[in-house]
C-alpha cells in the first residue's frame, strides 16, 4: 500500500543554505507516535536507501521532480536529508522562496508498504520496514492537523497494483486512506461497496474477475 508520512518542518530541523537552494533536515524521525498512530523503528529505510535514493517532488506532485536528493541516510535521531532545488526551474524557484519565508512548513515521505512490514497496535502500526522509499516531497503542512481529502492524488494512485494487497476491509481502509481520504470517508466508502456487492454469487475461480469489478468500482468512487 502506498503511504505518506508528514512531519512539521519544526520538527525535521530544516537548514537552508543562503540562495545556493541547499537544504537539509530530517524526514522522518524514529520512535515517535505520529497522528495515525504509527511509529517507525530504526532500520526501516536501510534495505531501500540501498537500493535507491528517493525522489524530491512538490507536495507529492510526481508530474515533475523540483530537485535532488543528494544525501539520504538514517541516523540515531532519523532519516537525514541533504537536497538541493533546481535553479531555473519555476516551480522549485517558488518553493525555495517559501521555505526562507517559513510559509512552506512540512515534509512528507511516500513509499510503499507490504504486508509483514509492520505490526498493528492498538491505536495504529509499528513499522519496522518500508519496502521502498519513492519520495520525500516538501509539503503545506496544515497547523490544525485536519485531514484534506487530495483528489488528484486518489485518482494518480495505482489501485490495480495494490489491490492484491489488500485482504481485509482493515486493509482497504487503509488503501483509501493513504490516497488521501478520512477516516470517515474510507469507512463509507467500504461500507458502500460491500452493499454493491452483496448478494452477488462470485465463484471461487473468478477472484481475477471479482478483483477487477472492485478495481472498477473504486475508481468510480475516486473519480
Amino acid at each position: 500500500m502506498l503511504i505518506r508520512k508528514t512531519l512539521s518542518l519544526s520538527d525535521v530541523s530544516l537548514k537552508m543554505d543562503g540562495e545556493t537552494g541547499k537544504f537539509t533536515g530530517y524526514a522522518s524521525v524514529f520512535n515517535g507516535v505520529d497522528a495515525a498512530g504509527d511509529t517507525i523503528l530504526r532500520g526501516a529505510f536501510l534495505e531501500t536507501l540501498s537500493q535507491a535514493q528517493p525522489k524530491m517532488f512538490w507536495n507529492h506532485k510526481w508530474d515533475m521532480p523540483i530537485g535532488k536528493w543528494t544525501v539520504a541516510r538514517e541516523d540515531e535521531k532519523g532519516l537525514f536529508v541533504e537536497g538541493e532545488l533546481t535553479k531555473g526551474l519555476a516551480l522549485a524557484d517558488d518553493v525555495h522562496a517559501a521555505m526562507k519565508h517559513g510559509t512552506l512548513d512540512g515534509l512528507s515521505i511516500g513509499g510503499m508498504l507490504k504486508r509483514g512490514d509492520y505490526d498493528e497496535t492498538k491505536t495504529g502500526r509499528t513499522i519496522r520496514k518500508w519496502s521502498r522509499l519513492v519520495e520525500v516531497s516538501p509539503v503545506v503542512f496544515p497547523a490544525d492537523g485536519m485531514a484534506r481529502i487530495d483528489t488528484a492524488s486518489v485518482k494518480s494512485l495505482d489501485f490495480e497494483a495494490l489491490l492484491p494487497e489488500c485482504k481485509t476491509e482493515r486493509d482497504i481502509e487503509r488503501l483509501l486512506r493513504d490516497a488521501g481520504l478520512g477516516k470517515w470517508e474510507a469507512m463509507a466508502t467500504v461500507s458502500r461497496a460491500k452493499a454493491i456487492f452483496s448478494g452477488r454469487d462470485v465463484p471461487d475461480d473468478a477472484e481475477a474477475k471479482t478483483e477487477r469489478l472492485i478495481l472498477e468500482r473504486l475508481q468510480r468512487l475516486a473519480a
